[in-house]
Order: C-alpha cells, then structure tokens, then sequence
C-alpha cells in the first residue's frame, strides 16, 4: 500500500509507523569504508527530542540499532538498515477522530485513499515521529558528502522574527489551547560547483522533494525566495567577484539553472502550525451527518517548527548526497566512455 522511498542513487525507504513497535530505515548506495557508529546519530537525535516548552509530552528514547551495512564500525556497501523502538504510545488518544477527523490533518484523506482499516494511531505513517528516520539518514548523508558545515536555525515564530519573544508567543499559544507555526532556515556550506541539472533533476528540485516529504512543511524558498521578486534585476542580481564564482550577494541561494554556484546553499522552509489543539473547533463529525464541537486531546507541539530544524537539515543532506553520487556516477560514465 506504502511507496516510501526515495532516491536513485542515495536510496532510503522508511517502513513502520507512529504506534508500532518500530520504525525503520534503509539506507542503500552508500560507498564501503565510511566509519559509522550509533554513537554517531546521537548529536543529531538529541535535536530532535522534546524537551523544550511546546514540545510534546510524548519522549521516545531515540536510541538507533544498526541491524546491517556496518561491520566493525565501517560501512560495506552493503544496504544499512536502522530501527528504532517506539515506547511511549497511548493509541487510545487517537480512537475519536476515526468518526471526527481533526481540521487540516490527514484524518479525512487517509481514509478515504486507504479505507476504514488505515492505521492512524499517533497518526501512523503520516506522523511526525516517522522524521526520526529522515535524521538517521541524514546522519549517514552528511558522512558520503564531505566538507559541508550546516547552520541551521529557527528564524520566525508566530509572525516574529524576533527570537527574544519567541517563548511568550509560544507560551500564550499554549495557554489558549492553540500553536504556531515557524521558519526555519538551513544554510550549507562548502558545496561545490556543479551539483544538479537543468528542469527535473536541479538542485532545487530534489532538495524540494526532500523537504516537502517532511510533515508540516508548507513552503519553500532559496536565497532571496518571496522577498527578491520586489527588487528589480539590477538590485536583485548576484554579481561575480572573483573565477571560483563567489558573488557578491547571494540572491540566487547558491544555484544558478538549477546547478549549485559554489556559494551558500540558502533555503527556508514554512511550518505550519499544528494541527492538534485542544481549544474548541467546529468541524464535520462523520458519526452524526453534522458539524459539531471537537476538542483534540492527547500530546502535542504547540509548536512543531521547535523540533524541526534538525528534520529540515537532515532533508537537505540527504537530497546534497542524492545530487553528490548521481554527479559522481556521471564522471565515471563518462570516463570509462573514453576507454570504449
């Protein structure tokens, strides 16, 4: 029923769901030799696990096992798989919106694509927790493409771009049985020239692939993105400073043509505000033919963009190695060519 993969060169699929008793990853095209550890996924979990204000109550220990692809802490091209145990689960939280689907979730969709048996507890295969395995493939993403420092960070909460008020937006979203949304921007650097090609495989492309597979995700932009159509060319363009292509602005978000520069890599990302709140709303109840009052219980983000920005990072790694061994691949093509 499920086509949850990705890439034809860095392959990852995902199988599992929120309420199982675990998820996984499979992660295939990685080169042998590459030191990888579970040590190693730990700095990026812990970026995702609630524990801030606004975060969910609901706290999963997060702790990888890596049941093939590594022997003795080194990669052997061999296809890796990842799992995680799930824990924490209270599936009866979910059982009222079979008749009452909650506004702007996957409640209705789901069932109506894939019946009344679809499981939705914790929100399944649609939910959040499932990006853990987006942050595990990320971890082994950034070790196939070497020299790239990410910096990744929440820009806007709430309509604020004021990072000192971010708490009392959240805070007071929480006390009205509400939440926010957010921007979070990833900046990577050291890319060099020459990743992506031109329409359906460009650089902004697959890296949108990635980050609109994320739940929640709702727009992207690179560089100047929404903002730069109010300039006009001559204040928008990125001028050429020296032959490795630097620029002296960085509108364009390091791709030109669909093919990165050699310049930052800029993209920001728009994340919704969640859905499940406990304040009253009215909507459509499928038991009584009407629309009525829901109130939405159970855990929640009251603010998902707080959890995201290692999600976000962790897309854009694995969409860079996606682009890295495809580029890489059609060097060697094209030397072998040579020989024929």
């Amino acid at each position: 029923m499920w086509h949850n993969s990705f890439g034809s060169k860095f392959k990852i699929s995902i199988w599992g769901a929120s309420h199982t008793p675990e998820v996984g990853v499979c992660i295939g095209g990685v080169p042998a030799g590459i030191a990888l550890s579970e040590a190693d996924f730990e700095a990026d979990l812990s970026r995702r696990r609630a524990s801030a204000k606004g975060t969910t109550a609901r706290h999963e220990a997060d702790v990888p096992t890596i049941r093939s692809g590594v022997i003795k802490g080194k990669t052997t091209g061999e296809m890796i798989e990842i799992v995680f145990r799930n824990g924490d689960v209270r599936s009866a939280d979910y059982s009222q919106f079979e008749t009452h689907p909650r506004p702007s979730h996957v409640d209705f969709v789901a069932r109506a694509k894939y019946g009344e048996e679809v499981d939705l507890r914790g929100s399944g295969q649609f939910s959040g927790r499932m990006t853990v395995l987006l942050v595990a493939a990320g971890v082994v993403a950034k070790k196939v493409v070497e020299g790239v420092q990410y910096a990744t960070s929440i820009v806007e909460i709430g309509g604020s771009r004021n990072e000192a008020e971010f708490s009392d937006i959240i805070t007071a979203a929480m006390a009205d049985g509400d939440s926010v949304g957010g921007i979070v921007e990833c900046v990577a650097k050291g890319l060099k020239v020459g990743l992506g090609e031109p329409f359906f495989d460009s650089a902004e492309s697959i890296i949108a692939h990635l980050l609109f597979s994320v739940p929640a995700v709702k727009g992207v932009e690179f560089g100047s993105g929404f903002e730069g159509i109010r300039l006009r060319g001559s204040e928008r363009n990125d001028r050429l400073v020296n032959s490795d292509g630097h620029t002296a602005t960085n509108n364009e978000g390091g791709i030109n043509g669909g093919i990165t520069n050699g310049n930052d890599l800029i993209v920001r990302v728009a994340i919704k505000p969640t859905p499940s709140i406990s304040c009253e709303q009215m909507t459509y109840n499928r038991e009584l033919d009407k629309v009525a009052p829901l109130r939405i219980k159970g855990r929640h983000d009251a603010c998902i963009a707080l959890r995201a920005a290692v999600v976000v990072e962790s897309a854009v790694a694995i969409a860079l190695a996606e682009l890295a061994l495809t580029a890489h691949a059609s060097s060697l093509t094209s030397r072998l060519s040579s020989f024929v």
